[in-house]
């Protein structure tokens, strides 16, 4: 990718404060744009920001599966990031429960989080729309939208996350005569800080790397093979694809071993 290809150009990266979302966003300001870090740990927000300061960057730290910190988060983006013309879409969480143990509680924090998106993304397109610049949008969903695995049941997720691929497709058409760009990655087991909702983090890495064999290509992903995809298709060298959706998953759609 050429250095200067997101010269000019504004990210903004919801759920970008560690895994793909903040590899995506260094990636981006290492092609010459800046950067928007939404995400729910000051802390790691801060890191994140203090990373990208090669070039300019700035962070928001909220709750999105609250609605009032997802209205206070609206307000901020169009009145001081209206500019972006580039968006991921990169927060969520994973904590596999059987069908039958689900309360509503828990069903309901997966749906609350795409309502997020949905109305983050919304205010975006309002700005891309209004600056006359076109855009380009990727979502992170996930290869168990399109098949289950019997050792992570996570129906709520997966429910979750093909209604994000469906939102990708549906964007892509409603948005392409703006000259917006909607498409999505599809990502098996990554290394990321995705798995410590359910796994003490200091058995993250032993654990996910116990599913390498899910993957033809013999291991799991890492952030950077994600945010390769993302910048790939954020980026002018993706001109003409539009409500895709890549699996980047080490082969695991392609069959088994």
């Amino acid at each position: 990718m050429m250095t200067d290809e997101f010269e000019g150009q504004k990210l903004v990266v919801v759920g970008g404060s560690s895994g793909m979302g903040r590899a995506a966003a260094l990636d981006v300001v290492a092609g010459g744009g800046s950067a928007v870090i939404i995400g729910r740990d000051r802390g790691r927000v801060e890191d994140t920001v203090r990373a990208l300061s090669a070039g300019k960057a700035w962070g928001i730290t909220a709750d999105i599966t609250r609605r009032d910190e997802v209205e206070n988060v609206q307000k901020q983006l169009a009145g001081e990031h209206a500019d972006a013309t580039l968006l991921v879409n990169a927060a969520g969480f994973f904590i596999p429960r059987d069908f039958v143990d689900y309360d509503p509680a828990f069903y309901d924090s997966y749906l609350e989080l795409n309502r997020a998106l949905f109305f983050l993304t919304q205010t975006l397109v309002n700005g891309m729309i209004a600056g006359g610049r076109g855009g380009s949008i990727v979502n992170i969903g996930s290869m168990w939208a399109h098949q289950a695995i019997g050792l992570t049941p996570s129906s709520a997720y997966s429910m979750a996350k093909a209604g994000l691929h469906a939102l990708t497709h549906n964007l892509a058409i409603e948005l392409a005569s703006h000259g917006i760009r909607v498409n999505a990655v599809a990502p098996a087991v990554v290394a990321t800080p995705l798995y410590e909702g359910f796994i003490p983090a200091e058995q993250v890495h032993e654990t996910v790397e116990s599913f390498s064999g899910l993957h033809p290509l013999g291991r799991v992903g890492s952030a950077q093979d994600i945010a390769s995809a993302i910048t790939f298709l954020l980026s002018g060298q993706a001109s003409w694809v539009t409500g895709a959706i890549l699996n980047v998953d080490g082969g695991v759609m392609a069959g088994r071993n």
